[in-house]
């Protein structure tokens, strides 16, 4: 990597050689402009607007312009002379808990490298110092013409350096809050949990950039001359009526993505419809206890009556059978004469 800035960690009175490399690199994809009736490219020349003419890089230089327009030369002679401590020198100045420094500071990224085999010694006492403390570097260095605060941490084996941008460059959040009153209910806050523990952690270095990759596809398509692929439905959007619901249907969403199925006593709990369902089972369960106790009664009395319609069946036919034969030995009456 191509060293940006060339200069020395001062810590102490240890001074430690190194340079500075871009950490970070820019893979957005960058287009020119062109004229689009003929496809010629669009290109801006620096014209002074006195005289007209265009002008060179080395005949630019910088001014600074007053309230009232006016300008005033300022030379890079002028800017060398300023009593800027910090111009060739990462200066340390304090050791903090990195739980200090606000995220919204941090700006650019730079990776410090040990300039020279003397440098090694001091530039590993530095880092394994910073790794025992558990705490972070904040430093004053100048770079691009101006003096910046930074943050040294350690990452893997390597110094690395944050630049962090001034206190008073970071905007309060004056007006940016709803400034409605909101009452949210621990069932939604349960639901927001759930949804949170769904979605789970995530690999970082799985993430990608598709934007980027359907320019690209897009790009050679066009290249190729075929025809470019119809973009993916995006999600309906819109305002959220039903908060729970929504909430309900991400949850499910997320478990569905993830293979997982949806346990009911982790989603079915957060819900107050589905608490009244679930309390609702066991007295069906009793109903049909009660409705098979009560067939039960109904279905006795009639075995008895049946058992009763039986032996008075049995008891008729005794009797007749007994007439029956009383009748046979009764001698026949004679008939007079």
């Amino acid at each position: 990597m191509r060293s940006i800035w060339n200069g020395a960690i001062s810590f102490g009175l240890v001074s430690i050689p190194i340079k500075l490399v871009n950490a970070t690199e820019n893979r957005s994809i960058s287009f020119r402009q062109i004229h689009t009736e003929d496809g010629g490219r669009i290109r801006y020349r620096k014209v002074c607007e006195l005289d007209g003419e265009e002008v060179s890089s080395d005949e630019i230089g910088k001014a600074y312009e007053e309230a009232d327009g006016t300008m005033i030369p300022i030379t890079d002679e002028d800017l060398a002379s300023l009593p800027l401590p910090t111009a060739k020198t990462i200066e340390i100045v304090a050791f903090v808990p990195a739980a200090q420094i606000d995220p919204l500071q941090i700006d650019a990224a730079y990776y410090l490298s040990a300039n020279g085999v003397p440098a090694a010694k001091p530039y590993t006492l530095l880092r394994e110092a910073l790794k025992r403390s558990e705490r972070v570097a904040i430093a004053k260095f100048a770079l691009r013409g101006r003096e910046r605060l930074g943050m040294l941490r350690v990452v893997d084996d390597v110094i690395a350096m944050h630049g962090l941008l001034w206190p008073d460059e970071i905007r309060r959040p004056e007006g940016v809050a709803p400034d409605t009153s909101v009452t949210v209910r621990e069932a939604e806050l349960d639901l927001a949990d759930a949804l949170m523990d769904t979605l789970g952690e995530v690999d970082i270095e799985s993430l990608h950039d598709d934007y980027r990759t359907a320019v690209e596809e897009m790009i050679a398509a066009k290249a190729e001359g075929t025809e470019v692929a119809a973009p993916r439905e995006e999600r309906p959007g819109g305002q959220v009526i039903d908060l729970m619901a929504a909430l309900e249907s991400s949850v499910r969403a997320a478990r569905e993505a993830r293979g997982e199925g949806e346990p009911e006593a982790q989603v079915h709990e957060l819900s107050g419809r589905k608490k009244t369902a679930a309390r609702s089972a066991p007295k069906e369960s009793g109903t049909k206890k009660s409705t098979a106790k009560t067939a039960a009664k109904k279905a006795a009395p009639a075995r008895k009556s049946t058992s009763k319609s039986a032996a008075g069946g049995k008891a008729a036919e005794k009797k007749t059978t007994a007439k029956k034969a009383a009748a046979k030995k009764t001698p026949p009456r004679k008939r007079a004469s």
